[in-house]
Parts: structure tokens; sequence; C-alpha cells
């Protein structure tokens, strides 16, 4: 698989056969935006760049983050060699890549398109190859009319805070080119490069077990799926039921998907499937409905899939790295098979980062994002689901059985607070009344519940969540820290 995935040209700086010496040297000196209008906060987010097309996120703003992310990959490249560059299917998407692609190839970069593809193929295509790096069009789970920029380093991993502020820093005029780029790079379309993702996700099952008998819903949200997921699912042997399976820019993520069950469970019992799976728009993360139309979210995936590998003795310490956001429930019951659960800052960066810093195999987050480092490098909704499903088939009994005998969730309410004004978002720490009813809250719950005020790092929202093992308490809470929080940040 790997020997297929070569370079079509013999070094990144001598990429074309023009000689146009200069040439990206020149543009990045006339690249004018600087980003002067950005405010102080960083550009990066929680996973990459995200916002409105036609604000912030712009052809010009892409062209620059092509430009800057290509000299900072070459700096720190280990080798020489292309940046891997995929979408997802909004319609802003053709766009943006164009124009990153420019940048890069201004920067003196080989770049390989892959058109439609989820955001795991680009990271796992990434890691395989010579590429010194990958780049992902994709707002997520986002509505249609956003999108985003992710950014991986030469190992398929997320790119690092540190090299993200690189990027920053040119973006913002703070730092000049370094090194002559004395030829521009070539763009080569290399769309026949992505079923080597998909080859790779039935290599880890197909093995062990098929998925014969199974039928399986999949709500592939009108996202980057779409052209893998019923073939991968299909050629294990499942009998397949797809829905929202086009590629369409004006409905990704809408009423559909991960962040909108409805109609999975509808059609899951309609049909009485064994399970249903739904994918967020670039399918990097992935919840699944049982058989009787039950949402089954992160926590459990993780709770089964980490039960699996414990009895494998495939789970080193026994350790599940999860987030602020994973419910008490969960925790205690992982505790009692003698588990341990590190938690971290929201965003799948922050999980995979505690993976590799701990040598831990398996964690993601309640949304959906799940990594298990036997199988992939990132969080992959297509990977977790195909193993998901090999659970319950190995298993012998249903999805609903095997939640039933896990544990009991405490009552999680989670309520988001749109805060349009960018600084006042992620400066609500310096709110003196919102700080003073959260230390009252958690004075008066105890070890009986949890809060977590946070701003979100992908949607102009404060995001307030109170958990309790009585569900009263719970509610009691969010209504008083959200009735804080819009009077004294959302106005």
């Amino acid at each position: 698989m790997v020997s297929s995935i070569t370079r079509t040209q013999n070094d990144i700086n001598g990429g074309s056969t023009s000689k146009s010496d200069g040439l990206g040297k020149n543009i990045a000196g006339n690249f004018g935006l600087k980003l002067l209008a950005l405010s102080a906060n960083p550009l990066f987010g929680t996973d990459g760049i995200r916002g409105k097309v036609g604000d912030l996120l712009n052809a010009p703003l892409a062209l620059e983050v092509g430009f800057w992310a290509g000299i900072v990959l070459r700096t720190h490249a280990s080798q020489l060699g292309p940046v891997i560059l995929g979408q997802d299917s909004r319609n802003s998407s053709d766009m943006l890549a164009m124009a990153l692609s420019a940048g890069l190839t201004a920067a003196g970069i080989e770049v390989w398109y892959l058109g439609l593809c989820p955001t795991p193929c680009v990271a796992y295509l990434t890691s395989i190859s010579n590429a010194i790096g990958g780049v992902m069009i994709s707002a997520s789970h986002n509505p249609p009319e956003d999108n985003g920029i992710k950014i991986f380093g030469e190992d398929g991993t997320k790119l690092p805070q540190a090299l993200q502020a690189e990027i920053e820093a040119g973006l913002r005029g703070n730092i000049s080119v370094a090194a002559s780029v004395s030829n521009c790079g070539r763009h080569y379309a290399r769309h026949e490069l992505v079923k080597n993702y998909s080859e790779a996700l039935k290599t880890t099952l197909q093995d062990v077990v098929n998925l014969q008998g199974m039928k399986i819903v999949l709500d592939l949200a009108w996202g980057a799926a779409v052209g893998l997921a019923s073939v991968v699912f299909k050629e294990m042997g499942a009998e397949v039921i797809c829905l929202h399976n086009e590629a369409d820019g004006d409905r990704i993520n809408v009423n559909c998907g991960s962040t909108h069950l409805d109609i999975l469970q509808a059609t899951v019992k309609q049909h009485n499937a064994d399970l249903g799976f739904a994918f967020d728009g670039d399918a990097d993360r992935v919840l699944a409905v049982d058989n009787t139309g039950r949402p089954v979210n992160g926590d459990y995936i993780l709770y089964l899939w980490g039960r699996h590998l414990q009895k494998q003795q495939q789970l080193p310490d026994n350790l599940i790295v999860s987030t602020v956001m994973a419910n008490l429930g969960f925790e205690r019951a992982w505790q009692k098979h003698g588990g341990n659960l590190i938690r971290t800052a929201v965003g799948d960066q922050y999980v995979q980062a505690e993976l590799l810093r701990t040598g831990g195999m398996l964690g993601g987050e309640q949304s959906g994002h799940i990594l298990c480092r036997h199988y992939g490098i990132t969080g992959d909704g297509l990977l977790t689901a195909l193993h998901i499903a090999a659970l319950v088939k190995e298993a012998g009994v249903s999805l609903g059985e095997m939640v039933d005998q896990s544990f009991e969730t405490y009552p999680q309410l989670l309520h988001n607070v749109r805060v349009i004004d960018r600084d006042r978002r992620l400066g609500w720490k310096d709110c003196e009344p919102v700080q003073q009813a959260i230390a009252i809250a958690e004075a008066a719950m105890g070890d009986a519940g949890r809060i977590l005020v946070r701003a979100s790092g992908t949607e102009p929202v404060i995001r307030v969540m109170v958990e309790a093992a009585d569900a009263e308490l719970a509610n009691h809470w969010t209504k008083e820290l959200v009735s804080q929080v819009q009077q004294h940040l959302a106005v």
C-alpha cells in the first residue's frame, strides 16, 4: 500500500520546470493582509481555523495560510515531500482548497489534491507517505455557511500549537521568509489515493471478523464520507441502509448526522436494524444508535471498546483518556473495573497529546471523536464504527444489551449561550459575577456533581454543563448559571 504513494517530481524546491526564481519570495512580499484587523486572540482554535465564510475566512486568508503553512512545514520537515490536501462537501470548500493550494505552491510545495474525503483520510495518507504535512478543508459539525482549515504534521497528527503559532506569526507579518523560495510547486490531482485509506480501514478487521448478517444504517450527513462509508461496510459483509448519502454543500449537517440523530433513530427502528451510525461533516467522529433506537455516545463507545481491549490485555495501565465532558457515571463505572481515566481539555488534539505523553492506546470525546492507537493515529468515525459493529457481532448480543450492562449516566445538562463578541467570549473567566455564580454552585453540589463552563473553540458560544446524580439539582444550577452568562456576557 505504501509503495503506491510516491513522489511525482524529484524534490520540493525544484518541483516546477519554470525558471521563476524568487517568485515565492516576491509573492510573500506582496501578500498584504497580515491580519492587522484581527484582535490579539489566536487565529487557531480548538480544531484549526474555523469561522463563517466571507467574514474572516475567505480566499485571501486561505492563500496566506497556505503560503505560511508551506514555509513552516518545509522548515521543520525531516525530508522533502508534498502536502496532502482534502476537503468536505461545503460549497466554499473548492474555493478555499484552491486558494490554499496556490499559497502552498507559492511556497515551493508540491500539492497532492485528494478532493472529497474524510479528515482521517488526509491524516492517514500523510502518515504513511513522505508528505511533510496535510491540510483538510472542513468545519466538521458546523453549519454549511461555516468552513475551516485543519493542518497536520508529517506524522499525520494535528499540527502542534508551537507550529501553529509560527504560521500565525507569518500571517501577522511578525516574521519574514527565512529561506529563498526559488521555484513554485505543482498541484496534482491524486484522487486515487483515497482508495488506500478505505483498504486500510478494512485491513484492521477483515482477518478477524466480518459483518455478515448485520443490518446497519449509516447517516452520512451529506458530507465527506458519502463516497466511502457504504462501500466499506458492504465489502465487510453488512447489509447497509444509507441516509443523506450525497455530497451536498447546502445541506451538510443540517438536521442530520452526529448532531441530529432523530432520523437515524427512526430508521433503525423502522427497518429492525442491528444498529446505526451517524457521522459529522468530515467523518472524524461518530455516534451510534442501538437496536432500540437509543443514542450511544462517545462515553459508551469508549467504555465498550475499552472493556474489550482490557480483556485482551491490550490497554496499558487500563487507561482511557477523555475530556472534561466525560460523564461521571462513565468514570466511576470504569474505575470499578480497575480502570484509570485521565481528563483533558475539550478537543481531540488534547486527547491525542495525552495519549502520546502517557503511552495510552484509547481515548476520545463524548461527542464521538474516538482515537484507538492500535489502528489509527487520529479520530476516525469510519474506523470507530467498523470496530463497534465488530464488537457487537463478536459478542453475539445486541448493542442495546451491551449498553444496559455497562453503566448509567448521571443527568448531564448542556446549554449553549450565544456570545457574538469574540473578545468577550474568550475573556469570560474575567467576568466576576459569572465566576461567583460558578463558585456558589460548586460549593452547593460538592461531590454530588460537576460543573463545567467554557468558551467553545469552534462556535461563538459559551457552553454551560452541569451534571449531578439528582436531575433536579442539575436543572436548578444549569438555569442559574445560564442566566448569569446571558446577563453578563451575551449582551
